[in-house]
């Protein structure tokens, strides 16, 4: 089986060399083990030109052989994962604002139910202060907030920090502009998050800081329905880094600008739990899991 898994990367990198890199052993060692599964097989699996390698017709079907116990290799650890799942049915309740569901949790729930495919999640929506009371109160096993909680009852796992970016159309005025600063943004036709909002209210805060006064066309909830109107309408908006994708970006024909004033203006989004949530081991591992995949995001 190992031999077969070496030979697959071989075919695959089309080199010995980039194979013995990716496999990180040497590229001798590497061509004694080819060498090694020629011998057992009794054929020839590569005519050799030089540095180049050609599969051989038999080294094609040796190939298609490797695929499917590649194959058959996932379908046996998944089964595996399985069996061990069973039995053990949990379920996490987990309290997070709308903007927060919409950006950080989906990639989040992903990767755990790949490990934990049993468990049942429950979300719950509300604005930070209703999150943090449900926390308090084991409402919810796990809060998600775009904030750093101090309070004596909750402990706080700070998962990321975030800034906020200037989004535009194509064939926006301020997309010539060589430098923007916080002054363009005055009296500029926005569509902002509404009110009470954890992001609304940081963006009011620069506001008045740099005394700004934008021209809020519309507030709205839905970080989708903001992509969507920004393009139809026209307009500015301010939206997390961490929310914009690459894809998001080109699909809604939108430029990002960073301002200074944006950037040095940070916030993090933090996971809370209780005691209570302390002794419930899948909500323990929720979190643990949540925490190391932010660590990878880095």
């Amino acid at each position: 089986m190992e031999l077969l898994d070496v030979f697959a990367v071989v075919v695959e990198q089309v080199s010995l060399n980039k194979a013995s890199q990716l496999l990180n052993i040497s590229q001798p060692a590497l061509s004694r083990k080819i060498m090694k599964l020629e011998e057992e097989l009794g054929v020839e699996l590569f005519i050799r030109k030089g540095k180049r390698l050609e599969l051989t017709k038999v080294g094609q079907i040796c190939y298609d052989h490797a695929l499917e116990l590649r194959h058959l290799e996932r379908k046996f650890k998944q089964a595996i994962q399985t069996y061990k799942a069973a039995g053990s049915h949990t379920s996490i309740t987990i309290g997070a604002s709308l903007t927060t569901l919409q950006t950080t949790l989906p990639d989040l729930i992903t990767d755990y139910l790949q490990d934990y495919p049993l468990t049942e999640i429950k979300l719950l929506t509300g604005k930070t202060h209703e999150i943090v009371t449900m926390a308090k109160e084991n409402k919810v096993d796990i809060g998600i907030v775009a904030s750093q909680i101090n309070a004596s009852s909750l402990h706080c796992e700070p998962l990321f920090d975030d800034h906020l970016c200037l989004v535009l159309p194509l064939g926006h005025a301020l997309i010539d502009h060589t430098t923007i600063t916080m002054n363009d943004l005055n009296d500029l036709p926005m569509i902002l998050f509404s009110k009470g909002t954890w992001y609304r209210i940081l963006m009011d805060e620069l506001f008045n800081r740099y005394t700004i006064l934008p021209n809020v066309q519309m507030e709205i909830d839905s970080f989708e329905a903001i992509i969507r109107l920004v393009s139809t309408c026209k307009t500015a908006t301010l939206l997390p880094r961490s929310y914009l994708r690459e894809d998001l970006i080109r699909n809604n024909e939108l430029i990002l600008r960073n301002l200074v004033e944006l950037e040095q203006t940070k916030r993090t989004t933090s996971l809370i739990y209780s005691d209570h949530t302390a002794d419930n081991m899948a909500s323990m591992k929720f979190i643990t899991q949540a925490i190391n995949y932010f660590a990878k995001q880095k």
